[in-house]
């Protein structure tokens, strides 16, 4: 939900990081919630690893069997499509999530991202009936995502029960790093082609040659060209009516960019939170989230910059 939505139920989002340094103290910490959410009619969702899953399912007995179960390495695979799962699971009902993150293997780019989804969370489902416990093991978390914790959690649990983080950030006003700098300039050779309305089919048709020829996977290729697509016509549509879109290799890497002359973002949490089914808005850059690897937002000298990233072939 968009942080000025109405709140849908009496209670409301609860955000909790959890830090724990044993199985033993995961245990101890989630054991007990997952137990009283159980009494008191929650669905209960737990996402970690398969060795802590096996320890919560000891840990429960018979009550293993009624909760619901994912492995983090599946779960955790991209921030925009795990907050969409998140969100389908818990509108509409009362539940406990446990969620702990894979980090291996991360990169400082979908690091900084997996921070910006602990700080979307909190609009993403602040209007649920949903208690949300994050364990993070301080010593298999990578120091940059230990230290933002009680940026992006109003609330810290403890053996001695929950506090209040006084770092705690709204996820509009949280910055990290990078994030007011000027997008790089484009590498390599770079091929342009300038839109209006009549142009939108030869556009797709357009990037699916280029990615194609840079040897993107067909399903990658669709994906990219959708994300383009919705952002050009959302461009046409209510925008300038015209944009430029220009596309490069950069390493393993696409990248897209489709610019519109005065543009503007209005909404602090742009493609970040769904649409409400009734708006007519709001999809294009949600849509372009769901499909891409990175998505990227600047507006500079009067013109908004959107860059699509996705993953070449190995």
């Amino acid at each position: 939900m968009r942080p000025d939505r109405a709140r849908a139920h009496s209670e409301s989002l609860r955000h909790l990081l959890v830090p724990y340094d044993s199985p033993e103290a995961f245990l101890r910490l989630v054991v007990p919630r997952v137990r009283d959410a159980l009494a008191d009619g929650r669905r209960v969702l737990a996402v970690t690893c398969a060795a802590k899953l096996g320890l919560l399912s000891e840990a429960l007995g018979a009550d293993a069997d009624r909760i619901d179960t994912r492995l983090s390495g599946s779960w955790y695979a991209h921030p925009h499509r795990t907050l969409a799962a998140y969100h389908e699971y818990a509108t509409g009902r009362r539940t406990l999530i446990i969620g702990e993150p894979a980090w291996t293997g991360r990169s400082d780019r979908e690091i900084r991202e997996w921070i910006r989804y602990e700080s979307v969370l909190n609009a993403a489902l602040g209007g649920a009936a949903t208690t949300v416990l994050c364990p993070y093991d301080p010593g298999r978390t990578p120091e940059e995502v230990y230290s933002h914790g009680p940026v992006t959690h109003p609330l810290t649990l403890r053996a001695g029960g929950e506090v209040a983080n006084a770092r705690f950030v709204e996820p509009h006003e949280l910055v990290l790093s990078g994030d007011l700098a000027p997008l790089p300039d484009p590498s390599g050779r770079v091929e342009s082609l300038r839109f209006t309305a009549r142009e939108l089919k030869d556009l797709r048709q357009a990037v699916t040659d280029y990615a194609r020829a840079a040897g993107m996977s067909r399903s990658d290729v669709a994906s990219l060209v959708l994300g383009v697509s919705e952002i050009a016509a959302n461009s046409v549509e209510h925008g300038a009516g015209h944009g430029l879109v220009r596309m490069w290799v950069n390493g393993r890497e696409l990248v897209c960019e489709i610019a519109e002359p005065g543009g503007a973002l209005t909404d602090p949490l742009p493609g970040y939170i769904p649409p409400e089914p009734e708006s007519s808005r709001g999809y294009g850059l949600w849509i372009s989230r769901q499909l891409c690897d990175l998505v990227e937002l600047r507006t500079e000298r009067g013109t908004l910059r959107v860059r699509l990233h996705m993953r070449l072939g190995d």
